[in-house]
């Protein structure tokens, strides 16, 4: 599964944490994963490989952050 990842996106993986959830925060983007467990906070560095084997789905996407030209 390919994915185009942006920091604050919410990915669910294939296999439960061992608090019981399958839902991550990304936090940091490169040539590791950096996520964030939702159900304990727990942090882990996946490399991108593991990470698109573990990924299941997006849950939400972050928003895109715009940044205004001063006048």
């Amino acid at each position: 599964m390919w994915f185009d990842l942006q920091i604050g996106d919410i990915v669910r993986l294939r296999k439960p944490h061992a608090c019981g959830s399958t839902e991550w925060e990304v936090v940091r983007v490169g040539a590791d994963i950096g996520l964030r467990c939702l159900g304990c906070g727990r942090r882990i560095l996946l490399p991108r490989d593991k990470f698109r084997r573990r990924a299941k789905a997006y849950v939400r996407r972050a928003t895109p952050h715009v940044r205004s030209e001063p006048a």
